[in-house]
This record gives C-alpha cells, sequence and structure tokens, in this order.
C-alpha cells in the first residue's frame, strides 16, 4: 500500500528579495509567507526547517502513541516540540540536527516501558527514517 500527500510552492524573484508561499494538499496549510527573511532572520511567516519541525514532532508522537499502545499503556498528553539545526556547509545549507523534546502524562507508566517505547518511536517513525541528521531526544515522564 502506499500512501501519497502532497505540498507545494510557488517562488517569485531573487534569492534575497524574492517571495514565496507554501500549502499542503489537504488545505491545512494554505499559501503560507515564506522567504529569505522568514528562513535566516526573524521575519513573519514559516520557513522549510520550522515545518520539517512540526512534522518530526507530529510524526513521532503519534509513532510513540502507538508504541505505548503495543506496551498497554495510553498517554494523557504527549507534548513534542522537534528543534531543527542548519548550518552552513560549503556553497550551501545542511540540516545537521534535529532534537525531539518530549514531555509526557501516561498514568501508571513504568519509566522503563516509557523510555522503550520513546526510543523505538523515535528510530522507527517515517519522518524519523527520511532525515539524514542526528536525531536526539530528551523524554520526561511526569506522573
Amino acid at each position: 500500500m502506499t500512501i501519497k500527500r502532497n505540498g507545494s510552492a510557488v517562488w517569485s524573484g531573487g534569492i534575497k528579495d524574492g517571495k514565496g508561499a507554501v500549502s499542503t494538499g489537504s488545505g491545512a496549510l494554505k499559501d503560507a509567507q515564506y522567504g529569505f527573511n522568514t528562513r535566516f532572520e526573524d521575519g513573519p511567516g514559516t520557513n522549510p526547517e520550522e515545518l520539517i519541525g512540526a512534522a518530526h514532532a507530529g510524526c513521532f508522537t503519534m509513532a510513540l502513541s502507538g508504541q505505548l499502545g503495543k506496551a498497554g499503556m495510553t498517554a494523557q498528553e504527549l507534548r513534542t516540540t522537534a528543534t531543527v539545526s542548519m548550518e552552513k556547509e560549503g556553497d550551501g545549507f545542511t540540516i545537521t540536527a534535529v532534537h525531539l523534546d518530549l514531555v509526557a502524562r501516561i498514568p501508571g507508566a513504568s519509566q522503563e516501558a516509557f523510555d522503550q517505547a520513546a526510543k523505538t518511536a523515535k528510530e522507527n517513525c517515517p519522518v524519523s527514517k527520511l532525515l539524514n541528521a542526528d536525531i536526539t531526544l530528551s523524554a520526561r515522564l511526569e506522573n
């Protein structure tokens, strides 16, 4: 079974003075502004790295929910932030790392079972498998 999803981008102008917009096929994100200032400065809008972070956080958190279910646990809340690091390399930039920061509330969960589920989810969520970056995880269980 193959599942296909899509996103799109439109760009006009040069790299520094140009403007673009990104959208998702589902319409959840429509014509979100991006440009040099949103990617390399603090301008209003989004950027590819932020979108990758959101995708990775969502994928990992959902995968963790599945791993918890396999271990007989159900989360009250899983809250993940993915911080994407990009560094200049040669003539361009490379995404070098993603750090997943997870805070979880799982009634009755043991630390050992939680740690194993989080590790397995990090290693096996589809976005983790896609990225050629150092992926680290901080996972805190609050019960």
